[in-house]
C-alpha cells in the first residue's frame, strides 16, 4: 500500500521504518512545516493517510484527508472532543476514518479485560479501585488517551462510580486517574482494585512504540476499500 505519514516525529520514523521492512511505500511524510503546503492532488497519491501529529493539528489533519477522499487513521489523542465533528463529517463525505487511543493489539486485548473485570467487580463493593499511567517525558496529553479509555470502560461498569479525578485523594464515588511521565517509558497502564484482605492488579507494559506502529500499519491495510468510522474493536472484533 501507498502511505502518508502525518507526522514527521519519532512515531512517523518508525512506522516508515516498518512500512518499508513490511513492502509497503511512504509517497509523503508530511510534518507541521510542510503540512500548509500539502495540496488536496498530492495527498490523493497515498492509498491511505496515517496520522500521527499534535493535538492542536490532529482534528484539521484529518479534515483534510477525509475532504480529499483518503482514508485516515489517526492515533493522536488530546483532540477527542472534536470526534464527534470528524465522525460526521466522515459520514457526510462518505469516506473512511480509524482512531484509536493506543494502536497495541496487547493494549487493546487489555480493554477488553479490563471491561470484564469491571463488570465482576460491580457486585464486588468490598474494592476500591484506580488507575496509574506511566509515559516518556515527552508526552503532551495527561492524562494519556489510553488511560482516559480505561478509565471510561470503568465508569460505564461500576454504578458506584461516577467520575475520575487525576489524583489519590478522591470521593467515594470517584476513579483516581494518576498520571506520571518519567524519561522515555513507551507506556505503562494498570488498573488496581484493591480491598483490605488483597490487591487485584492489570497492567500492560509496552516495551517499545513499535507495537503501536505494527497495530497503526495493520489498521491502515484495513481500512483501504472500506466506508465509515471504526476504532480497534471493529478490527480485532472484540465488541460484546
Amino acid at each position: 500500500m501507498k502511505i502518508a505519514l502525518l507526522g514527521a516525529g519519532k512515531m512517523g520514523t518508525i512506522l516508515a521504518t516498518l512500512a518499508a521492512q513490511a513492502g509497503d511505500e511512504v509517497v509523503l511524510m508530511i510534518g507541521s512545516r510542510n503540512r500548509p503546503a500539502l495540496t488536496h492532488e498530492q495527498l490523493r497519491q497515498a492509498d491511505v493517510a496515517i496520522e500521527f501529529s499534535r493535538p492542536d493539528c490532529a482534528f484539521d489533519n484529518i479534515v483534510f484527508c477525509l475532504e480529499a477522499g483518503v482514508p485516515v487513521v489517526c492515533g493522536t489523542t488530546g483532540w477527542l472532543e472534536r470526534l464527534d465533528e470528524a465522525v460526521a463529517l466522515c459520514a457526510d463525505r462518505g469516506g473512511a476514518m480509524f482512531h484509536a487511543a493506543n494502536f497495541s493489539i496487547g493494549v487493546n486485548l487489555f480493554f477488553s479485560v479490563n471491561r470484564l473485570l469491571a463488570e465482576m467487580m460491580e457486585q464486588q463493593t468490598q474494592y476500591e479501585v484506580r488507575v496509574e499511567e506511566t509515559h516518556h517525558i515527552h508526552k503532551l496529553d495527561a492524562p494519556s488517551g489510553t488511560s482516559l479509555a480505561i478509565v471510561k470502560d470503568i465508569l460505564a461498569r461500576l454504578s458506584r462510580k461516577s467520575e475520575w479525578i487525576g489524583n489519590q485523594i478522591s470521593k467515594a464515588n470517584q476513579v483516581p486517574l494518576i498520571s506520571h511521565r518519567v524519561g522515555e517509558a513507551p507506556g505503562t497502564h494498570e488498573v488496581i482494585y484493591t480491598s483490605a484482605e488483597d490487591t487485584l492488579l492489570i497492567r500492560h507494559e509496552a516495551h517499545s512504540r513499535q507495537g503501536f506502529a505494527l497495530g497503526a500499519l495493520e489498521a491502515a491495510r484495513w481500512l483501504i476499500g472500506k466506508q465509515g468510522y471504526f476504532e480497534m474493536e471493529d478490527m480485532l472484533d472484540l465488541r460484546y
